[in-house]
């Protein structure tokens, strides 16, 4: 199972969460910030439909897989 953290970190003048190397939003507080992260958190690991997906490599090659919708990340935000 992957593990995503949401990092809260300075950004663009303000305050935002980072997961891996994608920022969020700036919000103006860090308790802003924070609070975001724990909601998109939460979010994250809530179930889905399993549907059909499709998706272009790197390469240019098209692939059709089944995605899992109860297939989801364990979450943690790190302040």
């Amino acid at each position: 199972m992957a593990k995503l953290t949401y990092k809260i970190v300075e950004h663009d003048g303000g305050w935002a969460y980072k997961v891996g190397s994608t920022y969020s939003e700036t919000f103006p507080t860090h308790q802003d910030a924070l609070r975001a992260a724990e909601i998109a958190s939460a979010e994250q690991q809530i179930a889905g439909a399993t549907d059909g997906i499709q998706y272009e490599d790197s390469e240019g090659v098209w692939h059709d897989e089944l995605a899992d919708g109860r297939d989801r990340p364990q979450t943690e935000v790190s302040d």
